[in-house]
Order: structure tokens, then C-alpha cells, then sequence
């Protein structure tokens, strides 16, 4: 879709295309982690590009591990549970490198982000896609079928991609108790992982959680990407719960697979310069009024779409079976979104909205022609 967008501006013109079809934040870096950057690159203290340690500078990790305790009431928490990667996809990569066996299975709920099925095929594991509730909330009754001996890992996405539902700490605390319970009744402990790049977008006082605070098994995974807006900087972090099962060797084979998949480290540079920054974040408000431009706009039109709570997308449903006939007739219309059977949900689709407001604002005819047309 992107390459497609690139090549219809071409051809239509830059204001004649409506693109929605990529999560790139469409802020600039807070002027902080801005003055950050700039300080990180005029240090001119010899050493400070060469090789490091592979889990990352141990003051950036100690200044995280001093963060992160706070943030989600998690004591013991040290720069030894720290390890620096090149965004969390990255950081979900070693992560199901150093877990999976061939063959052990890695829970999802659908709506999903795309790419959790390719990361959990990389490195030999079965990934098994839990149904959501109508509303997108947490289906309990579904994810118990779906546990089975073989369940190594659940991962777990708030606010979500590509819905922007957020999960509760009442939802967040019933899912801890279900993992709880069967890891201790099959002497297995199953990994709770939070891919959570979203946390610092929320809206109207939706509180987000940390799994860390919930769930001993835990390990959180993180960039900032997001709420820095620094997506091409690839920086990010694995946190893991102090009481994780089997801790020692979980590090040891994260820092490894940092290393032998090819990250060696992340990069220099933006560790420094994220230190001092971790309690900064973009204006969510700025997201915040283009959800709400957007939604009464949906709305109006007659889709059937949830609200989101946080991060900067729409999962409407399509108003007709398929929706990727239905994404095609928006982009006869020059309107660019996803189809929703590559998160794992067809009859649905994706609309970024971290674009300009006249992206916005001139996207709403042709969501109305196309919804016109298809009923």
C-alpha cells in the first residue's frame, strides 16, 4: 500500500491522494529528545561509537530499569533486566528466538499486527489466533480452549494495532489470573509479552497498565518509535520481569540473540540520546482531536466502527463481505487503507489517522462515495 500511495501521487498529485495506509507518525520528536539528539551527536568523548556490551550501554539500561520501576511497581528491577534493541520488533524477534522451541505455540488475538506471524514462523513456532469479542475486548472463554501444553507464549498489544482498544487493568488482571493458573496446574510457565510501542497514546483518561505490576512471567517489550516519533531511529527495549521463570538463562539467550540475528546492539547514538528522555512523550491530544474528527465523520457516513482509546488507527467493519474489494473501490476513490484479513480479521479494514488534517479532511468524500456505492 505504500509503494501503491507513493505511485498514485505520482500519477494524481500529492493533495489528490488520500493515504491511510501506514502507521508513520506524522509529528516531529518533542523538542526535548530534538536536544537530545543534537547533544548525543556534538559528544565528542572518545569511545562513544565503538562496540558495546550486546544488551546496550548499562547507564541507559540502569536509567530505564530506574523508570520502569516506578512506572509499573515492579521492585527489584535492575539493569540486568534491561536489553537495548532495535525496536520492538527487534525486540520481539529475539525474544521468540530465545523462548520457542520447533513446534511451541505462540498465542495471538486477533485483530493482530501483521507481522507476529512471521516473527513467530522465523524462529520455528506455531502461532495460534484467539477471536476477540465483537467490541475487540479479550475473549477468556476462547483463549482457555486454546491453551494447550505446547502454549509457550501469549502475546499482547494495548492499545491495540490496529484497533486502538485499550485493555483495562481489570481485563489485564483476569488474564494474568488465567496464565497463572493453568502454568501452575501444568508445572509450564507460559510468557506473558506486551508489545506495547502505543502506551503513552491514550485518550480520555484510559489508564494502560504495565504486565510487569501483574504478572510474574512477564516480559515487556517496548520502542519509541511512537510516543517519541522517532520510528527510523530503531530503538527500543526488552524489559523481563525479575521473578520470570528461568530468568538467568532468558537473559543470557536474549542478549545472545541480540547478537547472532544479526542486531549485534542497538545503536549508539539514540540509546544516548532516549536516557534522559523516557518520561517525555508526544501530545496525544494532537491524535486525540483527529480520532474525534473522524469517528463523527465514520459515524455520519453509517460505518460500523469501535472507538478507539489510544494509539492512531480505526478498524471500521467494511460494508460489504469483502473487504478488499471494498479497499479497492476506496482506491478508485484515491483513498488508501488495509485490508483487515492480513490482522487476522477479514470484513474489516485499517485507517491510520497520524496523517496531516487535510489528509483527513479530504478522505471523507471518498469514504462516503465508496459506502454509498457498496450499500
Amino acid at each position: 500500500m505504500f509503494e501503491e500511495g507513493l505511485r498514485m501521487k505520482k500519477e494524481y498529485g500529492v493533495d489528490n491522494v488520500f493515504d491511510l495506509s501506514l502507521g508513520n507518525p506524522v509529528l516531529e520528536p518533542p523538542e526535548e529528545v530534538l536536544k537530545a539528539i543534537k547533544s548525543a551527536a556534538n559528544d565528542s568523548t572518545p569511545g562513544l561509537h565503538r562496540y558495546m556490551p550486546n544488551a546496550g550501554l548499562h547507564d541507559v539500561r540502569e536509567e530505564i530499569a530506574r523508570s520502569l520501576s516506578i512506572e509499573s511497581n515492579c521492585t527489584g528491577l535492575s539493569a540486568d533486566h534491561i536489553v537495548m534493541v532495535c525496536g520492538a520488533a527487534g525486540g520481539l524477534n529475539i525474544t521468540l528466538k530465545t523462548l520457542l522451541d520447533p513446534g511451541e505455540e505462540v498465542i495471538v488475538f486477533s485483530p493482530f499486527f501483521v507481522e507476529y506471524l512471521f516473527y513467530s514462523e522465523n524462529h520455528g513456532g506455531k502461532t495460534v489466533i484467539v477471536p476477540t469479542n465483537d467490541d475487540f475486548s479479550l475473549n477468556f472463554n476462547a483463549l482457555r480452549d486454546a491453551l494447550s501444553p505446547k502454549t509457550k507464549a501469549v502475546i499482547i498489544n494495548s492499545p491495540n494495532n490496529p484497533t486502538g482498544v485499550v485493555y483495562s487493568r481489570k481485563v489485564l488482571e483476569e488474564l494474568a489470573s488465567i496464565l497463572k493458573k493453568y502454568s501452575t496446574e501444568n508445572n509450564n510457565p507460559i510468557y506473558l509479552i506486551s508489545d506495547d510501542p502505543y502506551k503513552k497514546i491514550v485518550f480520555d483518561g484510559a489508564e494502560t497498565p504495565n504486565i510487569l505490576e501483574l504478572y510474574d512471567h512477564s516480559i515487556y517489550i517496548t520502542s519509541h518509535s511512537k510516543d517519541l516519533a522517532i520510528p527510523g531511529e530503531r530503538i527500543g527495549y526488552v524489559a523481563v520481569h525479575p521473578k520470570c521463570a528461568d530468568v538467568e538463562n532468558l537473559m543470557s539467550g536474549l542478549i545472545f540473540c541480540n547478537r547472532v540475528l544479526g542486531f549485534v546492539n542497538a545503536p549508539a547514538l539514540i540509546q544516548r540520546a532516549i536516557k534522559n528522555v523516557q518520561n517525555i512523550s508526544v501530545d496525544a491530544e494532537f491524535y486525540r482531536k483527529k480520532r474525534d474528527f473522524l469517528y463523527a465523520e465514520l459515524t455520519r457516513i453509517g460505518y460500523s466502527v469501535v472507538k478507539p482509546q489510544g494509539a492512531f488507527y480505526f478498524f471500521p467493519k467494511s460494508p460489504i463481505e469483502d473487504e478488499v474489494i471494498f479497499t479497492q473501490k476506496l482506491a478508485e476513490k484515491r483513498v488508501l487503507v488495509v485490508p483487515g484479513r492480513g490482522f487476522g480479521s477479514p470484513g474489516y479494514f485499517r485507517i491510520s489517522y497520524c496523517v496531516p488534517d487535510k489528509v483527513l479532511e479530504g478522505s471523507i468524500l471518498g469514504f462516503e462515495e465508496a459506502f454509498n456505492q457498496a450499500k
